[in-house]
């Protein structure tokens, strides 16, 4: 389990896209896309994604979260290992 100190990438066989505030994600296998395992980010998911770039770690990716949207550090911490917790399950961050 991943703990505040942890610093974590995105996979490289997952392409993005960036829709306005949105990102859709497409799983590449054997040089192909899965299209059947598309997942799409709402605005604080694509944020919560381009902050996890192999160098800040996840206490760092919370404190940018409270002061992008405004929000106390708890709520702020639960929201990202949420979201660690279902990319990690799908393998697009590691």
């Amino acid at each position: 389990m991943a703990g505040l100190k942890s610093i974590l990438s995105q996979s490289t066989t997952v392409v993005t896209r960036k829709t306005e505030n949105e990102y859709v994600l497409v799983p590449i296998t054997n040089n192909i896309a899965d299209m059947n395992s598309v997942y799409t980010l709402n605005e604080t998911g694509a944020f919560i994604w381009e902050q996890i770039d192999g160098k800040r770690n996840i206490e760092d990716i919370i404190n940018e979260l409270t002061g992008e949207y405004d929000i106390d550090f708890k709520n702020a911490e639960s929201d990202v290992f949420t979201f660690i917790e279902n990319m990690s399950n799908y393998l697009i961050i590691h």
